[in-house]
Order: structure tokens, then sequence, then C-alpha cells
């Protein structure tokens, strides 16, 4: 199968898991099974290959000359994690099968978990570093919206906002990073980085990009000063924490450095900077962990703990302890999804995750408890337990460290202390919970969940117990062939055998052992009672708390700011951009001075100064008429329009012309529509404010003078010089040749800049949906207006509705008018002639963009004829589902490329010879024109009928006014 289609197929999944009834819970998580069946079952397949020591690579060209493809590698350290993010979602949906509610959004939940997996997946299989952040930013917008998937909860909205604030945040310094990468290397290729670590470790830009990229690796596995993210992303669905925690998120932090290991590893800054933060967030997050009385805040805090280990040992600058590093990765997802899990049938069959109310429930979970103290053993590190070995591997390399001489001392006490930890929150955790007197009074009775609830649990613990015993066997191939990648090398000579003899790594976990049982017995009364989550001594470092008093003061200063520079006035912010594009204008003619150029004049003519006179006194006139009159100052701007489209005509610009006087028709409707919104002017009664008002005006023309004057100076400047390296030769000889068509602007729009214009009508799209929906809570229902009864009576007797504004009395009803008619008998008119604009568009002037614009006029003409009630009654236009249909054609062109093998967005030509037409020239790029038609029809009539609905609006606080007040009160109202 496919590595892209592998990658692409838990994202359309999640799409389709969209769709799919939100009640249905048995088709949703059986259609999800399957889609993450349908992954780990070909990666599995391709084992023998991986461990062959094959790299599986996989290429779309996609910007070619940025260095920038789309790219798909699978070594042994990716089809590790591929496998582990997929085996271990597939687990993770049978779970959620029975531990959602009847009452939960079940689609919502399956359509992001996969779109989690696809996240995931894309991190570790990307061989390209720019793709890898974008599936790394990914991780974090689908770890938001599964975190705060009970949007009714504050801690979960709260949550969802902190864990994305923090790992956003740190993925852009990880783009930053990766681009001084590939800056350093001379490519952004993942094979062309690995193979250049010398070349990055010797550069001068090394300890900037090692910053960047640890920044964006630190924030993502919660290491400290950043773990504090982490408990708070609790309030999300127990198997949403127990896949996060185990093969998604968090471990994509870890997973990066070991990655880029090879690359970035073997230097004192790495070793300090890694090291120290893998060292601090093991010993504060064990700490933190025995206080906790809630399950998963202890589950939480034990995960950053052992992220700190991993992160600890790919510090040490040794490949023996990136091995088992590597080794660790894989234990910890084993045993702390179980536990998660174990947790959420705690919380699932007696209402709480409370230790301090839970306890004996052993008695009635037997089977659940064995799962979970098992799994607590191999978290604590027992021997014959999967953890144990990975915790000797570890003791070992502390050991065995060649650092100074403190830190081989500070290290073997700091790994002991943190065992004594975890043996402390793991007793906690088996043994408050499972064993003591029978708990009472609580929120459920306890008893055994369903059977199939605990099978994931039940192959978790046994792949736990079987590594343990049988590690060479069962786990010993694929940390081989998973931990080459990493060193980058020939591995490091290691042994997974369970009894290595007496020597120091078996005395410290003995120790460890011991002092956490010794610990746990003295204070196990105090962890019981203990109120909070606080843990002591540790007060000044609450992340939770410096963070949220960090985003309190940004907020505050950017209040501040916004009261300072800030304003609701429309004109005071054009004259701040004006000026700051002035001034950078002019700065940059200071450094390079203008210069008239000697490329020959073309004289003027009369008719052509004349066009011009008249637009510059409309410009004129429209400003001085917006203090009297918006109207006849709209008018007069829609002459310069005019004046505009001309001088385009007139320079040989057809395709220019054309748009811009269906521009100037649009928004000249749209402005009138909008016009009556505009705040009135105000008397000026008073002489200070009619002195303020005049110095303004005053003000305004000098700016406008200035900034226009030197524009026009700019403009002749680079019109008059000669152009030896202009791109319009390239574009004039290419057009035909290389995009099938003669109409270069068209050409250039659909084919050589296609991805700029796919932006684009994106952008518009954004923008036309983004209008509607600030305007929508403006549209009111028809029994919004009140009218006395007497006069409703009356206007009933007449077969009149005062309430509907559409109901005109004894008027001819504006749909039945002649002008409607008129308008609706050219609707099918100005259809054949966009039509036709847009057929010859890629040879003649025309194209999607100026045919959409058309259609636009003539159903606006209906709008403005029949009204909206009307329109919308009869035509069904329905215009956000044309923007969404415009933009998935536009995008299924580029795909459809991509699935050709060529760069997105290319265009091809087909030659189709019919009986009458003759032959035809069909290029793909039609499609693409068709979608930016159908987003500019879409875009358009959705502002249009938002504004119009304002109108609506408008109308019906008349009828309200009319109603309720005598006619003098009403004129004064409609003025």
């Amino acid at each position: 199968m496919s590595l892209l289609l592998l990658l692409l197929l838990p994202f359309v999944g999640s799409a389709i898991a969209a769709l799919l009834p939100t009640n249905a819970r048995n088709l949703e998580s059986l259609w999800a099974a399957l889609v993450a069946l349908a992954v780990a079952v070909p990666l599995a397949l391709l084992y023998p290959q991986v461990a062959a020591g094959a790299v599986l690579v996989e290429r779309l060209d996609w910007l070619p000359s940025l260095g920038i493809d789309i790219v798909v590698r699978l070594d042994g350290f990716a089809w590790m994690f591929a496998m582990l993010a997929s085996g271990m979602g597939l687990l993770v949906i049978v779970y959620a099968r029975y531990y959602l509610s009847p009452d939960d959004p079940a689609a919502r939940f399956y359509s992001l978990l996969l779109g989690f997996m696809g996240a995931m997946l894309g991190v570790v299989v990307s061989g390209n570093l720019v793709q890898l952040v974008l599936f790394w930013e990914l991780t974090s917008v689908f770890s938001f919206l599964l975190i705060g998937y009970w949007t009714h909860r504050k801690d979960a909205r709260r949550g969802a906002r902190m864990a994305f604030t923090v790992t956003a945040t740190g993925g852009l310094a990880l783009l930053a990073g990766v681009l001084l990468l590939g800056h350093i290397v001379g490519s952004l290729e993942l094979d062309v980085v690995l193979a250049a670590g010398d070349v990055v470790r010797a550069h001068a830009l090394y300890p900037l990009a090692l910053g960047l990229v640890l920044l964006g690796a630190l924030t993502k596995s919660a290491q400290f000063p950043f773990h504090f993210w982490l408990p708070h992303a609790m309030a999300a669905p127990t198997p949403v924490s127990a896949y996060l925690h185990s093969a998604t998120m968090v471990k994509a932090g870890v997973f990066l450095l070991a990655r880029l290991w090879p690359v970035l590893a073997g230097t004192e800054a790495w070793f300090w900077i890694v090291g120290g933060a893998g060292l601090a967030t093991l010993l504060l997050g064990a700490y933190l962990a025995m206080f906790q009385n809630d399950l998963k805040g202890l589950l939480a805090y034990s995960t950053i703990s052992h992220l700190g280990l991993i992160t600890l040992l790919l510090g040490m600058n040794s490949p023996l302890a990136a091995v088992a590093g590597v080794f660790h990765m894989m234990n910890h997802a084993t045993f702390k999804a179980s536990l998660f899990m174990s947790v959420g049938i705690i919380d699932h069959e007696t209402g709480t995750r409370d230790m301090r109310r839970l306890d004996g429930l052993y008695r009635s979970m037997p089977i659940t408890g064995t799962l979970a103290i098992v799994a607590c053993a191999a978290m604590a590190g027992v021997p014959l337990l999967n953890g144990f070995l990975s915790k000797e591997m570890f003791f070992a390399e502390t050991v065995f460290v060649s650092a100074h001489p403190w830190v081989e001392v500070v290290l073997p006490l700091a790994a002991t202390l943190a065992g004594v930890f975890a043996v402390v929150y793991s007793l906690r955790f088996g043994h408050d919970v499972f064993f003591g007197p029978p708990a009472r009074n609580l929120p459920r009775q306890p008893h055994e969940p369903v059977h199939w609830m605990r099978v994931p649990v039940e192959l978790l613990v046994l792949a736990c117990v079987v590594v343990g015993t049988l590690p060479a066997w069962s786990i010993g191939p694929v940390l081989a062939i998973a931990a080459q990648p990493v060193v980058g090398g020939a591995l490091p000579a290691y042994s997974l055998a369970v009894w290595h003899g007496v020597n120091t790594p078996l005395l410290m976990s003995l120790a460890a052992t011991a002092g956490g049982i010794a610990v746990y017995l003295r204070y196990a009364r105090r962890f019981k009672a203990r109120r909070g989550t606080g843990a002591p001594g540790l007060q000044l470092l609450d992340g939770k708390h410096l963070f949220e008093c960090g985003m309190a003061r940004l907020s505050l200063a950017a209040r501040r700011l916004l009261r300072l520079a800030g304003t609701r006035r429309l004109q005071p912010q054009l004259l701040v951009l004006v000026l700051v594009t002035g001034l950078a204008a002019l700065a940059s003619a200071l450094i390079v001075p203008l210069t008239w150029g000697d490329r020959e004049r073309v004289p003027a003519t009369p008719e052509f100064v004349l066009l011009w006179v008249i637009g510059a006194f409309c410009a004129v006139g429209a400003a001085w008429q917006a203090k009297f009159h918006r109207l006849a100052a709209l008018a007069m701007l829609g002459v310069v329009g005019l004046v505009l489209c001309i001088t385009f005509a007139w320079f040989s610009a057809p395709d220019l012309a054309l748009t811009q006087l269906a521009v100037e028709v649009v928004t000249l409707v749209l402005f009138l529509l909008g016009l009556r919104w505009l705040p009135k002017r105000l008397p000026l009664d008073s002489p200070g404010t009619a002195a303020r008002s005049r110095w303004r005006r005053r003000r305004d023309v000098v700016v406008a003078v200035l900034v226009g004057s030197g524009l026009s100076a700019l403009s002749y400047a680079l019109l008059t010089r000669n152009a030896p390296l202009s791109i319009s030769p390239f574009f004039l000889d290419r057009a035909l040749t290389g995009g099938g068509g003669t109409n270069v602007v068209n050409v250039m729009l659909v084919d050589f800049r296609a991805f700029d214009t796919l932006g684009e009508i994106t952008v518009l799209g954004i923008v036309g949906l983004t209008v509607y929906a600030l305007l929508r809570r403006f549209r009111p229902a028809l029994e919004s207006v009140e009218v006395p009864e007497q006069q409703r009576v009356h206007a009933a007797d007449r077969g009149h509705d005062l309430a509907d504004p559409d109901d005109h009395g004894d008027a001819v009803p504006p749909y039945l008018s002649v002008p409607a008619v008129l308008v609706r008998l050219l609707l099918p008119l100005a259809v054949v002639f966009a039509l036709h604009l847009f057929l010859r568009g890629h040879n003649e002037p025309g194209g999607g963009f100026v045919a959409g614009l058309v259609v636009a006029i003539a159903f606006i003409a209906q709008y403005m004829v029949g009204g909206t009630r009307w329109v919308e009654a009869r035509l069904h236009l329905l215009p956000a589902r044309w923007i969404a249909v415009g933009l998935l054609l536009a995008l299924a062109t580029g795909l459809g490329a991509l699935a050709l093998h060529h760069p997105f967005l290319t265009t091809h030509t087909a030659h189709v010879t019919l009986p009458v037409l003759g032959v035809l020239h069909l290029p793909s790029a039609a499609l693409f024109d068709l979608g930016v038609f159908a987003v500019v029809v879409g875009a358009t009539l959705l502002l249009l009928t938002a504004l119009a609905h304002q109108s609506l609006r408008a109308r019906r606080q008349h009828a309200h006014a009319d109603a309720h007040a005598g006619p003098r009160e009403a004129a004064a109202w409609r003025s």
C-alpha cells in the first residue's frame, strides 16, 4: 500500500466519521476501528523491509524551487512510532465505545481522534522538516479540540486553551529552528539534515537553531518549565488522555529529540539544556505525583516524570542512553495507557476518581484491580515487568556517565530519588484504591465493566509481562530497528537479559524500592487525608499561576495599548495606515533615490487628459460631499472607478477593465446597502467642535496631497525606467506553450500563479462567511415586530400583515412590478453572457472571476427588485455552498495534478474532437477557474444577504415605530 495513501487514510476516515449519525455509537466506533486497523495492518506488513534496514520513501513534488516537497519517509524509528500511534489508537477506539455516554457526540469524538492519529502519523513519517512542523501544529489543533471535547465544562475549555497556547507557541519556535537548520545544511530534506550533523554543530548559528528546536520539543513534551499545561489537559475524556500520554502529542517532543539526535546531540549545550530540563522534570513530576488526590492527576504528573527520564537519557550524549530512551518510550506507552484506561473504568463504574473516597475496590473489581496493580508495578520498575528493564538501563547510564565530577555523583543519587518517588505514587494508586475497607457513599455501586471495555487493558498488561519476562525474544528485534536510526550508526552493545547479576544498577533499584515502601508506610495516612493537590515546598513553582498571571498581564497591556492607539472610528485608522505607508515609501526613496528613466514617453492626448481631469474633480468632489451627503459622494466615487476602468481599456488591458467594471457595480450596491448603517454626523454646535473639524479636514487634505504626490512620483519613476530584468517576457513567451492559453492574465491566475489565487479565493470565502456570521445576529424573527392589536385587526380586515415587511398593502408587490419582470427576464441572458466570458477566458478577455461577478450582479438585481425573502424562497441560492463547492473544485484540481505525479496545480490540456463543434481544447485550469467562479458568486451573495437582512431589520424597526408613534414621531424615526 502506498505510504502517502496510508498517511491520508486517517484524515479521510475523520471526514467520513464526522458525517455519521452522532447517536449511532456502534457504527461510529466500528468505522473508526476499521480505519485504525487499515493503517496498522499495512504498517505491520512492512516490518520485513524495515527490519532489513530499508528506508522507504515516497515523494510528491510540491514546491521544488523552495525545496519543499511532500515526502513520506519510513525507517525503523518512524515505523515503531507509527505502529504505536495506530495500534494504540485502535485500542483506545475499542475502549471509548464503552466509555462514552450516550449523550456524548460520538461522531465528533471519533472524527477528532482519527484526525489526531493522522497528525501524529504525519509527524513521525515526514521526510521534510517543514512538513513535519505542519503536522506538529496539527497535533496541537486536534489536542485542543479533544481536550475541550466537553465544551460545557469550564476546566476543559481552560485546559484546552492552555495546552494550545504553550504547544503552538513552541511550534512557532520550532518552525524558525528548522528553517535555520535548512539554511545551515542547504536543504530541508530529513535525509540530508541527518547526514550533516558535523556541519550543523560546527556552524555559528548552531546555538540559535538548537535553542529554537528545543523550545518546540520541550513545550510539546511538557518539560520543565513548561510542564504545567499537561495536568490541566486531564479535563479531556479518559480515552483521549490515554492516547495523548502514551502514543501522541506529548510523545512528539521526545520523538523530535530522538529524531534529530544525530544532528544536534554531542555538544555541551545539548547536554546541559536537554539533560538539565530532563533531570528537573524527572524529579519535579515524580514529587508532585505523590501528592495528587485525583487518579488522573497522579498519572499526569507521573507522565511528566517519565518524559523527563526519556529526555534526560537523550541529553546524556551517549548512544547507549539513546537506546535506553527509545526502549522506555515503548514501555511507558504500554503501562501508562493501561493505567489511564483502568482509571477510566474506575471512574465509569464508581463515579469518582478521588483517592480519598476510594477504598477496597479489589473486592468488587478483582480483575480490573489485578490489571491496574500489575501496570502500577511496571510503572514503579518492579522486576519481571517491562518498566524494570528500561529503569535498569537508566540507572546504569547514570552510574557510568562521563561528565563533570559533581555530575557523576549527583546524577545517580537523583535517579535513585526519582525511583523512590515512583514507588510511592505507584503504591498510592495500587494500594490506596484497591485495598482497605470497602468504600462507602460512592456515587455508583462499583462493579466490573463489560468485558470488551477491559480487553485493551488486558492486552497492554500482557505486553508489560511478556516484555518483562522475555525481552530479547519479544521486543529485542523491534528495539534494534527502532534505535539504530536514532544513534545514526552502529548500535552499541547492550543486553536485554532479565538478570545481570548483582551490580550497582540493581542495588540502586533495590534501594529505590525499599525507600519508596518506607516513605509510603510512613506517610500513607497523611497522603490519604491531605487536602488540595499542591505539593509542600513548591508553592512558588505553580506553573499554572505563573501562566495565568502572564496571560492576564499581556491582556492588560494589550487593552492599554488599544486604548492608547486604537479607535472605533474608521477615519483615524485609515489616517494611520496612510501615514505609515507614506513614511515607509519615503524611507525607501531616501535609501534608493527616485530617478526618471529614459524610456520613450507616450504623448498625452486631449481626450485622456480630459478623462483624468473629470476623475480628479470627482475624487475631490467625493471627499467634499462626504461631509454633507454620502450618497452624492458614493456616486462621484463610482465615476472615479469608471474613469479607472476606461483607463485600463485605453492601455489595452481589457481583462482589468472588465473586472473593474463588474467590481464597481457590485461594490456600489453593497455600499448602498451598508450606507444606512454608518453613524449620523453630529451637528457642530460649539465653536470649538467646528474648529477641530476644520483642522482635521485641512490635515487630511495635506496628508492626501503629499502621499498622493509621492505615489505619483514613484509610479512615474517606475514606468519611465527600462526593465531589463522584467518577468513579463517569461509569461508572454510561455503562456501558450506552458499554460495552454493566449490570455496571459488568465493563464497567470489559473496556472503560473494558481497557488496565490487559491489563497486569495480562500480569503474571499472566509471574509464572506465572517461578515455573514457577524451580522446574522441582527437578523430578526417575524414575530419580533410588535403592533398594537387595534391596528393589527384593522390591517387584517384589509388582508395585510403589518409584521411582514414584504407585505406592501394595496401596492403592487415588488416581485410583480414591471422592473422585476424585466430583471427576471434578463437573468438568463446574464448567465449566458457570464458563460461566454468564462469559456473564452483562457484565450480572450474574461475568466472565472469576472464571470462570477456578472452572475452575482444578475442575482443582486433580483434582490433589488424582488426583496430578500422572495429571492431566497424562489431561487434557493445557498451562497455558503457555492463557496464550499468552489474551494473543493480548486483543491481537487491541484490534487488531480498530484495524482498524476506532477506539481500541485499543474495544468494539463486535453484535445477533444466533437462531431459538430470540432476540436475543443479543455485545460484542467478550467476546473480551477470554475472554482474561482463559484467562490466569487457565493462570497458576493453572502455579503449581500448579510447587509440585506440588516436592511430588513431596519424596515421592521420602522414598522414598529410607525405602529407606536404618531406621524411626526414616525417621520423623526425614519429620518
